[in-house]
């Protein structure tokens, strides 16, 4: 029987591993911007209706049938402005990013991707296209892994070293990934705070977990303002700094062009950056630097 994922309620327990984070930063920030427009359920794409999710269509995430102008515009928006707007917040402040790109959304904006690449920032794979993986065969999933890759690599000249579904992995996917070979870490999992290892039909591999609860989804669901997003995901950095003084941690901060892309909704954005710019001990950083700061400090021990 092939491998199959477990669950794993203990984790680190009460005493989590010293990352070791470099210049001993207290807690390790990963911003994460997830470029997904261009890829999502279209019925240009073939299935049939007009994807919702994340837009200010809130009580239509699932979709609905057929062609929505509206809602295709709200996606337009994000890779024709709210892009942009991330990309210039970073810039100014030189701090660096990672990009969750979907490989079917970056072939549709080369410019875009142009950026990507001149900027440094690392992709990781968030799929060919912003589909449900849990619905693929195996076979179409392996594909779907094979074409995301070389699309990648032609569009931003490297392929990726990190793997994100969107909608969540099926059972097959972290197998699937570890079969491919190139990639260093998964990010599939929301578990922990600390990178953490899994044998995956008998070799090592590594996961960086990701966060969906400091991430701008909660635009799509109960919160308003960009202040209440600010303070709220303030706290988390606060904590996790505080914390940090014995049990450092690592954190990720979710964005969506179409979402906090907007200028209100930015502002908070900028806020933030600039609060974490003023706090010592934190280490802003790409993903494929903490997945090889890991690999390297705790590497797999069987």
């Amino acid at each position: 029987m092939p491998w199959q994922p477990t669950r794993d309620f203990v984790g680190y327990g009460r005493t989590p591993p010293d990352p070791q984070w470099p210049n001993g930063a207290r807690l390790a920030i990963n911003f994460v911007m997830n470029y997904e427009e261009g890829s999502e359920p279209s019925v240009q794409d073939g299935e049939g209706m007009t994807e919702l999710g994340l837009t200010e269509a809130h009580g239509l995430n699932q979709g609905v049938k057929g062609r929505d102008l509206a809602g295709e515009s709200m996606f337009e928006y994000g890779s024709r402005v709210g892009f942009w707007r991330l990309l210039r917040l970073f810039e100014e402040r030189g701090l660096p990013m990672t990009v969750f790109g979907c490989a079917l959304a970056l072939e549709r904006n080369t410019e875009a991707a142009a950026a990507i690449r001149a900027a440094g920032y690392d992709v990781c794979c968030h799929g060919w296209r912003w589909i449900k993986h849990f619905e693929l065969s195996e076979e179409e999933e392996r594909e779907h892994i094979r074409k995301a890759v070389a699309s990648l690599q032609k569009t931003v000249g490297e392929r990726p070293y990190g793997w994100y579904c969107r909608y969540g992995p099926s059972v097959n996917t972290r197998r699937l990934v570890a079969e491919e070979g190139g990639f260093l870490y998964d990010s599939d999992s929301y578990a922990d705070e600390l990178p953490f290892w899994q044998t995956v039909e008998g070799q090592p591999h590594l996961v960086v977990p990701y966060s969906l609860t400091n991430n701008d989804g909660k635009y799509a669901g109960w919160m308003g303002t960009s202040d209440q997003w600010f303070s709220f995901i303030r706290d988390a950095v606060d904590m996790l700094w505080r914390e940090g003084a014995k049990t450092p941690k690592m954190m990720s901060v979710g964005l969506h062009m179409r979402l906090i892309g907007h200028p209100a909704r930015a502002a908070g954005l900028e806020r933030l950056l600039d609060h974490v710019m003023g706090m010592e001990g934190v280490w802003v950083t790409r993903r494929i630097e903490i997945a090889e700061h890991w690999r390297r400090v705790h590497p797999f021990a069987g």
